[in-house]
């Protein structure tokens, strides 16, 4: 029997449909199983490409990437303050003999002048809508204008230093203490012993003077000063030639200090770590400026 070479007999003597055709058949159903391979590679690829390039827009808008950005605190304008002439020379004046004595102004003096006092309209306005207590924030907005003398390039301000207070020790009256007329709270505010236990350990450095506890220190006053940390950044802001971290004027200084020490505050970055260093927790920094943004916005 006789057959082109595109066809032939199969083993039961039927006609085998032609090679050519069955050739094209299988590159029929290649080239579609090709056709939708390239169609899905095709979507994902698009996919694929926009993410990327929604992804390159918003972190050339924003370099953090799409995470919310990370809090920080606001910028608020200086309280008011009322000053004679004449006292604001004295205080000069006091504020030279110290230095001329050879002591510091951080524990005998005041870097501001402490005759200068807070506008009493702006305290009692700023308190009632804040919520503050009136003697707390005259000692935070008398830290801010104090720090704004001392050093201009830090940026902070009083509703920082309010927020930490806040934190702390409810300005001043945490549990059973009330912050009295001259800014100590009673009873006085002592925290827990830094023995080790879920805290940090830190033996007894001032023979017990400000927490009372000769074998460890304790966190004390308004502002939660170690007695460690107060020894180097031990501020007296109201005049009385004593620096305590019990006193709040004096506590609210020494901690606008300390956050200064870190850098300038202006910037969100520079803002967070200044408060970082108070508290290493970033739980805590978040807090902060919870709670400052929530002051300055109740300010106006």
């Amino acid at each position: 029997m006789s057959w082109d070479e595109d066809s032939y007999a199969d083993e039961f003597g039927g006609h085998r449909a032609p090679r050519a055709t069955e050739r094209a058949a299988g590159w029929s159903v290649a080239r579609r199983v090709l056709g939708y391979a390239g169609l899905v590679a095709g979507v994902v690829a698009l996919v694929v490409g926009v993410v990327v390039a929604v992804g390159i827009v918003g972190l050339a808008a924003d370099p953090g990437g799409f995470a919310a950005p990370a809090a920080n605190g606001p910028k608020v304008a200086l309280p008011p303050v009322i000053a004679q002439p004449e006292q604001r020379e004295q205080g000069a004046q006091a504020d030279e003999q110290l230095q001329t004595n050879g002591e510091s102004a951080a524990v005998s003096g005041s870097g501001v002048s402490p005759m200068l006092r807070i506008d009493p309209e702006w305290t009692l306005r700023v308190a009632a809508a804040t919520a503050i207590p009136v003697r707390a924030l005259a000692a935070y907005a008398f830290a801010h204008v104090s720090i704004a003398e001392e050093q201009p390039a830090c940026g902070l301000d009083w509703t920082t230093i309010a927020a930490i207070g806040s934190i702390e020790s409810d300005h001043g009256s945490h549990g059973t203490s009330v912050l009295d007329e001259n800014g100590y709270s009673q009873p006085a505010i002592i925290g827990r012993a830094l023995d080790g236990d879920g805290v940090a350990k830190i033996a007894d450095t001032d023979g017990g003077l400000f927490d009372g506890d000769v074998t460890w220190d304790r966190a004390v006053g308004p502002m939660q000063f170690i007695p460690s940390t107060w020894a180097k950044w031990a501020s007296n802001a109201n005049g009385d030639d004593v620096a305590d971290p019990n006193q709040i004027d004096d506590a609210a200084l020494a901690a606008a200090r300390y956050l200064c020490a870190s850098g300038s505050m202006t910037s969100p970055e520079g803002w967070r770590a200044a408060v970082f260093s108070y508290n290493h927790d970033n739980d805590y920094v978040d807090k902060v400026a919870t709670v400052a943004n929530k002051y300055a916005a109740s300010a106006g």
